[in-house]
């Protein structure tokens, strides 16, 4: 039996699932809509994310056996076409997060070595869709990387990214360009909050994997507190570099590689070559991760005929379902804008942490928690999704006609599913 891992581990783990692609793609999105202040928009998605996150502790702590997410929707409401649904949406937001992750990537490859076309045909949606493929295949061949290379990937680009923070915000203070964004606050911060939410997934993996874990209820506590903690100011300050010394006309041109571009100013060419490459190898190794872990949580399902059975690989790798994420993946990262992708993935956790912290609440009296924090989690989940579908209505109609359609499909399919057998009979009653 494999040696359990231990809190660094754990905590190296989270870290690296929401220090995945998700930073590289969406802080441009957040820059352009909040603007100096996009590190507000940060500590905002990082208080909702850690209230989901100890709403998820405690749940887990009222488990006699600690368990899954699912699990506990399941116990705590004697639902199962409820835990079903959930994991649906936990499935519809990891194909939200490969198609933002597929996208960064071919956006990134484009600026990098200066591709603009490919045969007459726009390089960045062939691209991604070519790394969607690649992984793919990898994975349908079992060829998977160890966790030393991903703890060692992990450990590179959180590196990169301090570098990036703490030589960008010196090269600020010292020339006198280090902006608070507090002059200009208005919706933004809360608007730029929802679409950048995605980047703050990934903690909630080691509660799907608990039983590698030693001292899971402990272990599990401790790394989702600290990772969405470190991540948090992380990200904070990314947002003050990238908005300090890159333009709104510069960022709102640039949104894809907004973080490569604030890199040279105080590291020259060299700075948006290595922010480039690391954006390239956090963007595959998060690829290939989720498209890993997406395919497996998908045949759990079909197991379970929470999907059809015909869709279930008996032993091996999940290849029927690999092939359909990566359909999906490479669909979402061709077709849809940077904005549609990282609002379709960021809703679709928002309300899954939004539900379980709702859910916290109810069980406070049995959990002996705070009410305050469940609270806090609930309503910025729905503030967040009120502001986003604002903002999409108002600003990005096009986007939001997009968004909706595939929430609406992606609801009716889950309904239809799972309440297939009440529908047939009916259907044979008034037959």
């Amino acid at each position: 039996m494999a040696e359990k891992i231990g809190l660094s581990e754990a905590i190296a783990m989270a870290v690296g699932g929401m220090v995945g692609g998700g930073i590289f793609a969406v802080s441009g999105v957040v820059a352009v809509e909040a603007g100096p202040s996009a590190w507000l928009a940060f500590i905002a998605s990082g208080l909702i994310a850690a209230s989901a996150g100890y709403s998820f502790v405690r749940l887990n702590d009222l488990l006699s056996e600690p368990g899954s997410p699912i699990t506990m929707i399941e116990a705590f409401t004697g639902r199962t076409d409820l835990a079903g649904m959930m994991r649906w949406t936990f499935v519809i937001g990891y194909i939200g997060t490969m198609g933002l992750y597929a996208y960064a990537f071919g956006s990134y490859f484009v600026a990098l070595f200066g591709i603009n076309t490919v045969t007459g045909l726009s390089a960045q949606p062939l691209i991604s869709a070519i790394v969607v493929l690649v992984f793919v295949g990898i994975n349908a061949t079992g060829a998977h990387a160890s966790g030393r290379t991903e703890d060692a990937l992990v450990g590179l680009k959180v590196l990169i990214l301090l570098l990036f923070c703490f030589g960008g915000i010196y090269y600020e203070f010292t020339h006198g360009e280090l902006q608070s964004g507090l002059a200009s606050l208005g919706t933004g911060p809360l608007i730029a909050a929802a679409l950048s939410f995605v980047a703050f997934e990934g903690w909630e993996l080691l509660l799907f994997d608990q039983e590698s874990i030693r001292d899971p209820r402990q272990t599990v506590s401790k790394a989702v507190f600290v990772s969405i903690a470190g991540v948090t100011v992380l990200y904070v300050l990314v947002a003050i570099v990238t908005t300090s010394l890159v333009s709104a006309t510069v960022i709102q041109a640039n949104s894809e590689t907004a973080l490569a571009i604030a890199a040279a100013p105080f590291l020259g060419q060299l700075g948006f070559s290595l922010i480039s490459i690391a954006a390239l190898f956090s963007t595959a190794s998060a690829l290939n991760a989720t498209l890993f872990s997406t395919s497996r949580l998908m045949n759990q399902l079909a197991t379970e005929q929470l999907l059809p059975r015909r869709l279930e690989s008996h032993g091996g790798d999940p290849v029927r379902e690999l092939v359909i994420l990566g359909v999906l993946t490479a669909s979402l990262a061709t077709l849809g804008s940077l904005n549609a992708i990282s609002s379709f993935a960021s809703l679709a956790f928002i309300v899954i942490f939004g539900l379980v912290s709702a859910l916290a609440y109810r069980k406070h009296s049995d959990a002996a928690t705070s009410t305050v924090v469940p609270i806090v989690g609930t309503g910025g989940a729905i503030a967040t999704v009120l502001a986003l579908v604002w903002y999409l209505a108002v600003i990005e109609p096009g986007t939001f006609v997009v968004v909706v359609f595939l929430t609406v499909l992606v609801i009716l399919m889950e309904l239809f599913y799972f309440e297939r057998i009440p529908i047939e009979e009916e259907i044979e009653s008034l037959a």
